[in-house]
């Protein structure tokens, strides 16, 4: 019989080893989800929080039900993560009303031009200033992570690969549950086709290449903050559009 002492040890060992052979994973999904936090967070917590459903992963898993762990400890890692983030609750409500009016902006603007707006043009709508605009997206940039269930739709998403559930909000989720799959793809490719070129080409190297910030900012040659503010002005005009569809819907 094994003492209980030893295989509380070996228990532990072996969660040791795991924990170092998968560090590299929750550094990875770490880096992913830095597109859409503010600067002021430090990578070093969310990579915390990751551990953590590393190890819930670990004592949760069971090969039997045909489950990857790669892919099973990536769902725990990075569901921590955004909880870890949620605790921080640093968004107030009167931020999300900005960032909605600003995602308005953006959808009149375009609407009303027949072409992408400029940050420059939604804070002359609003009258606000640039960098008022400026900040409301980098707050925007939390509110998209935070605010939507992030599962991606396997192999039905549009032709770039994005995630429906994260660029649809409530009200335009509901609205496409009522058109078939076929067109949800094509009207979602079309507003990707429709964004400036480098905010297009951020979505693809993020949701197609699955790339991390860092690696996009390097491709880019652009400072990761400038990633991460395309990012999020795509993620606005995205929504804002789609938004808009499901008005026309009815």
């Amino acid at each position: 019989m094994v003492p209980k002492a030893y295989e509380a040890a070996s228990r532990g060992s072996w969660k040791q080893e795991h924990i170092e052979q998968y560090l590299p994973l929750v550094k990875r999904i770490a880096g992913r989800l830095a597109i859409s936090l503010p600067p002021h967070v430090d990578e070093d917590d969310i990579i915390g929080y990751g551990v953590f459903g590393l190890l819930d992963a670990l004592e949760r898993f069971e090969a039997a039900r045909g489950w990857k762990f790669e892919t099973y400890a990536s769902i725990r890692i990075r569901g921590a993560m955004i909880d870890g983030l949620r605790t921080m609750d640093w968004v107030p409500h009167s931020a999300r009303q900005k960032v909605k009016r600003v995602q308005e902006g953006f959808v009149e603007l375009e609407y009303r031009l027949g072409r992408a707006a400029t940050v420059g043009e939604v804070a002359e709508l609003l009258k606000a200033e640039v960098r008022d605009i400026e900040g409301v997206l980098a707050q925007a940039q939390i509110l998209t992570l935070t605010s939507f269930d992030e599962t991606t739709v396997d192999n039905e998403g549009d032709s770039s690969g994005t995630p429906l559930n994260l660029l649809m909000d409530t009200d335009a989720q509901e609205a496409y549950s009522v058109i078939e799959k076929e067109e949800q793809k094509q009207i979602l490719a079309i507003a990707v086709e429709k964004l400036p070129d480098k905010e297009k080409l951020v979505v693809g190297l993020y949701y197609q290449e699955e790339l991390t910030l860092k690696e996009i900012a390097a491709v880019m040659k652009l400072s990761e903050s400038r990633i991460s503010q395309l990012h999020s002005q795509a993620i606005l005009r995205l929504r804002g559009r789609l938004s808009r569809q499901k008005k026309n819907l009815f």
